[in-house]
């Protein structure tokens, strides 16, 4: 095989390497987790916009404890101390109020597209 060739040949191989990884792994931001700090009786960021199928992850930095309810039942965290996190994964578009059921005043919302 002359030099040309070769090159020609590895070329449309990494091509379709390139192209099959693009269609099997998924994006950054898919696989990326969002996270939501409770941090001076606040949740932070909030509001939230993500994909469905994302995860995302509140983690307390408080010092007292705090939980994470959505405000029609979906999904409700135990009371989370410091340092302690709790993640629910978002499959269905929508938005999603939540609150500290401890701390009422605590509010949050997330929107799936």
């Amino acid at each position: 095989m002359n030099v040309r060739r070769t090159q020609w040949l590895l070329t449309g191989v990494g091509m379709v390497i390139l192209a099959a990884m693009e269609v099997y792994l998924p994006s950054a931001a898919e696989t990326s987790d969002t996270k939501i700090f409770v941090k001076d009786f606040m949740f932070n960021p909030t509001p939230v916009t993500v994909k469905a199928g994302a995860t995302v992850t509140w983690t307390n930095m408080d010092d007292e404890p705090h939980t994470v309810v959505s405000d029609t039942g979906v999904f409700k965290s135990g009371g989370m101390d410091t340092n302690e996190s709790f993640s629910f994964k978002f499959d269905k578009p929508g938005t999603y109020h939540f609150t500290c059921s401890i701390h009422p005043r605590m509010v949050g919302t997330i929107v799936v597209q």
